[in-house]
């Protein structure tokens, strides 16, 4: 299975810290301390999710080396939708014309993106579809509460799309060597740690301590177990991915697995927590870092409790060596 095209879109807008200050009391250097945020990405009324995954599509499309209409898979992977009837694959199905592809919406979460790819790997190797486009995409601030002094400062806004085929087109393409996900809804407090019940109420964190600690195990063993299992140590790695939901959280597996700083790859600080496309599309904006047969890892978690991890091979790498990444 190989990654064909990679699109994403961040917004514009960039909410301080110090905007919680005045809200909430919350300081930058309270909000900084525990999370390692000093900014989050919003989307204004015009950026909607569905705004969002179009672009993120555009942006992908001229790196397709097929025809978008070749596509015979279209996965929508969100906990956060505006409409889970007429979705935003069913969306983008109509806009470009793709008219022999299956289409259904996923969600686990803020591993709803790594469960989606897993399905496209199934639907690949059972013969039911040979492309397939991902669209991952949360607009956080759509049931976020700004006010919410526990999790209401965390949220940003992403979307990402992915352009996968179960054969290669070009040396250029990273592979997906596995992907392993779990449901995770048995441990700890599971379902009732983060919540997004309407219209009782909207996105909420209530049990923060009992995510961390969760997090930080799983993380740590999926990103161990799936090296370990495709004959792969953590001297191998060349860079690890963990979901961008608390640096504390990242620097934490870090330390567990042993892994240099340089390895961990973040972008938390500047846009929050972008959700399930969080871990997506930070190996997106630094495609322009890896080199030849890197090796890298994505290893998430999220509510639910849900947990996944995916190990890529990049291949070969026809542009200038340490670029900085790209934000858009």
């Amino acid at each position: 299975m190989f990654i064909n095209a990679i699109g994403q879109y961040v917004p514009k807008d960039m909410i301080p810290n110090s905007y919680f200050t005045d809200l909430n009391g919350l300081t930058d250097e309270w909000i900084f301390q525990r999370t390692g945020i000093k900014s989050r990405v919003r989307a204004s009324s015009k950026e909607t999710i569905e705004y969002m995954c179009k672009k993120a599509v555009e942006k992908a499309r001229p790196k397709l080396p097929y025809d978008i209409s070749e596509v015979g898979l279209i996965i929508f992977a969100s906990y956060t939708p505006s409409d889970t009837v007429g979705t935003v694959g069913h969306q983008i199905q109509r806009e470009y014309n793709i008219p022999s592809a299956k289409v259904f919406y996923i969600s686990s979460a803020c591993s709803s993106g790594i469960n989606a790819m897993e399905a496209i790997k199934s639907y690949f190797d059972s013969g039911l579809a040979s492309k397939a486009l991902l669209i991952c995409a949360d607009r956080n601030s759509s049931y976020s509460d700004d006010t919410d002094s526990i999790a209401g400062h965390l949220w940003g806004d992403a979307a990402v799309a992915y352009f996968f085929s179960k054969d290669s087109y070009s040396p250029e393409e990273t592979e997906i060597l596995a992907i392993n996900t779990q449901g995770l809804g048995h441990i700890g407090l599971g379902p009732e740690a983060v919540k997004l019940n309407l219209p009782k109420g909207g996105l909420q964190m209530p049990f923060g301590k009992d995510v961390f600690t969760y997090a930080c195990t799983y993380i740590a063993e999926n990103t161990q177990k799936i090296l370990k299992d495709n004959g792969y140590d953590i001297q191998d790695l060349s860079y690890f991915i963990g979901h961008q939901a608390n640096m504390r959280i990242l620097k934490n597996v870090a330390q567990r697995l042993g892994l240099p700083e340089k390895k961990s790859l973040s972008n938390i600080e500047r846009m929050g927590n972008t959700g399930s496309a969080s871990a997506l599309l930070v190996f997106a904006m630094n495609y322009d870092r890896y080199e030849d047969s890197d090796l890298v890892c994505m290893s998430v978690f999220g509510g639910g409790y849900s947990a996944g991890a995916c190990l890529m091979k990049t291949g070969q790498r026809q542009r200038q060596r340490g670029a900085a990444p790209k934000f858009n």
